[in-house]
């Protein structure tokens, strides 16, 4: 297909152009190598020095340059940027925090949060931070897509909040509702003053500050718990983790490790950010970031789905990131958009220095689509890095050099121990350090279970070495290891490997995969198609529906596909096209958009069992 005008440069000259330079240092990691068959990596870089708190932290840049903008969010329907400096914003805290201790909240007490990103979450967390008081971001989800509220509830009691703050009092009146349904004692915040009897954040905020928030402060040290993060649940229901001061120094010291020397700029960076905050990623490691650097932070209203990334696009128009990190899908509808779009790609590309994902796997394709993008823009590749771990553990691996390999997970922060624990044929990821979680909270068992006997987590995860004869070359994510399964002939079946390398070879007529065949003759997929493939073939004159264009293109992908796979553990013989797409309440999916193999292998056992019918029926083709 011809590229529109303007649209998608010549792939070619990628891969010979150079990178731009990335501002850290190379790897050196020491390897201990266990008579067990376990591994053990440490950084040889020392750490850097990290703040007290992030708390004294956002104290300290809103004294260094209070006029500094710190954060912008667009008014409704994409209007203008309203925003707070980093004076404007301190003031707000400090009001918050004083409000909360003259409530009566203490450390032992919590403020839940149900609002997407917003200036005034933002603020709520950081006034709980300064009074001492842990906040519990929940995802919104759970509160306004969720129609029986289980999560929210079972959030709720685990972590018993006596203030809620909400972004609007009408838009989250349901899961009020329910909530004072378990505790009518309830204390509500609303930002935009809503809601019977809740009170509205403006008056929080303006709450004169006293010597007692001062004092509070001064208590908020290392072990202080700051905040409580919700895992995901793919195993059951989200289990609360304690987040402290010193976990979330732990990261910022780490990477400051791997910081190179440069020249002081005076350049204030900017970032655009769409990842919930009830998440690590993007509520504790880029949060915290932004403020460690004193910089500017967009809250992007969009999402990479359809119908809501056009928010990005214009967000992105008018910011120019230095750093950009999100969700390989992002990069894919990005890479698309740019293709189509000279000016798009002119302010994308004007400030950048490298780019981040995490959460699952980026695709070759659309890494060579980016970096054809880069040179056709700045005649330079653009380092792309990733930082690994979980809602336990913050980040505990980074990829901190350039490298032209997709898929690393990196290798360990300076102060961060990891161990590769043999499991079967592959090695568990296993981490010990200042970042890690102690425990979950009020859940001994889970916590017992989760820790192996030399105090290590259990990631659930699997790597291995691109090169075990040269660990400094990193380590790739090798599926994860309670996903992985076998087949009736007793081969393996990578499933973290196998689903993003099948998503790329269909892209982009597939937005995700489940992979199926525990104990059967052969794998199976159950395909999710993507809106963006579906609209092309419906815009298609030729002969045949939809469907069955998509059917005819599929099998030929999967052909192409099988015909390169090596081996049984890659090959897949039949498939299904799902249309009801995943069920957050079954826990299918994520907010952030991953989807829970477990959980959709249980939820469409009958659809799973047709894959394996003696002859392929209505819905299940061969390829």
């Amino acid at each position: 297909m011809t590229p529109p005008d303007g649209g998608s440069p010549p792939r070619e000259p990628s891969s010979a152009a150079p990178f731009k330079p990335l501002p850290m240092k190379g790897p050196d990691v020491s390897v201990e190598r266990r008579a067990d068959g376990s591994i053990v990596i440490t950084s040889n870089h020392p750490p850097g020095e990290g703040p007290r708190s992030i708390a004294h932290l956002f104290a300290q840049k809103a004294a260094e340059h209070p006029q500094r903008p710190y954060l912008k969010q667009r008014e409704p329907g994409h209007g203008p940027w309203r925003q707070v400096s980093y004076g404007q914003a301190l003031r707000q805290v400090e009001g918050i925090g004083q409000w909360l201790l003259d409530q009566g909240l203490t450390a032992s007490d919590s403020v839940m949060i149900l609002s997407s990103n917003s200036i005034e979450h933002a603020l709520m967390t950081l006034g709980a931070y300064a009074a001492g008081v842990p906040a519990a971001p929940v995802s919104p989800a759970y509160s306004l897509i969720s129609t029986d509220h289980a999560k929210l509830k079972h959030c709720f009691e685990r972590v018993a909040p006596r203030v809620v703050f909400a972004q609007s009092g009408a838009m989250f009146a349901k899961a009020i509702e329910t909530l004072k349904g378990l505790d009518p004692s309830l204390l509500i915040v609303t930002a935009d003053g809503t809601g019977e009897g809740a009170v509205p954040y403006a008056t929080v905020a303006a709450t004169t500050p006293t010597p007692a928030l001062k004092a509070a402060l001064e208590r908020v040290g290392p072990a202080t718990v700051a905040k409580y993060l919700f895992t995901s649940g793919s195993t059951g229901l989200p289990k609360a983790v304690p987040q402290t001061h010193g976990m979330m120094a732990g990261v910022i010291a780490g990477q400051e490790g791997l910081r190179a020397e440069e020249p002081e700029t005076g350049e204030v960076s900017q970032s655009l950010e769409w990842m919930p905050w009830s998440h690590i990623s993007a509520g504790n490691i880029t949060f915290n970031a932004v403020i460690w650097g004193g910089g500017t932070l967009h809250i992007d209203e969009g999402k990479p789905l359809p119908g809501m990334f056009e928010t990005t696009i214009k967000n992105l128009y008018e910011v120019s990131p230095v750093v950009f990190g999100s969700a390989p899908i992002a990069f894919s509808m990005l890479a698309e958009a740019m293709e189509k779009d000279p000016a798009l790609r002119r302010s994308f590309f004007k400030n950048l220095r490298y780019m981040g994902y995490g959460g699952a796997t980026l695709s070759n394709d659309v890494y060579e689509r980016i970096q054809a993008l880069a040179v056709a823009e700045t005649g330079h590749r653009i380092p792309l890095t990733t930082m690994y771990g979980a809602t336990e553990t913050q980040g505990v691996t980074v990829t901190h050099w350039v490298t032209e390999r997709v898929g690393l997970v990196g290798l360990p922060l300076p102060g961060i121990q990891l161990k590769l624990a043999p499991s079967g044929a592959k090695y568990e990821v296993r981490v010990k350090g200042p970042t890690v979680a102690a425990g979950y909270h009020k859940d001994p068992e889970k916590t017992a279970a989760a820790f192996d006997e030399e105090g290590f987590y259990r990631l659930g995860d699997a790597a291995r070495f691109v090169d075990p004869e040269d660990p400094s070359k990193g380590l790739v994510f090798d599926g994860r290891v309670t996903e992985d399964f076998k087949l009736d002939t007793g081969t393996w079946v990578s499933v973290g490997v196998l689903r993003p390398d099948l998503v790329a070879a269909c892209s982009p007529y597939i937005h995700d995969a489940v992979i199926t065949g525990q104990d059967k003759p052969f794998i199976g997929a159950m395909l999710w198609p993507s809106p963006a493939g579906l609209a092309a073939l419906v815009a298609d004159p030729g002969p045949g529906t939809p469907l069955e264009k998509l059917v005819a293109i599929l099998r030929e992908r999967l052909a192409a596909f099988n015909a390169a796979a090596g081996g049984s553990s890659r090959r897949v013989a039949r498939f299904t096209i799902l249309t009801e797409p995943p069920s957050i309440d079954a826990g299918e999916i994520t907010d952030k958009g991953y989807v829970n193999q477990r959980a959709t292998l249980e939820r469409r056992a009958d659809r799973v069992a047709a894959l394996y019918d003696k002859e392929p029926g209505e819905g299940v083709f061969a390829v």
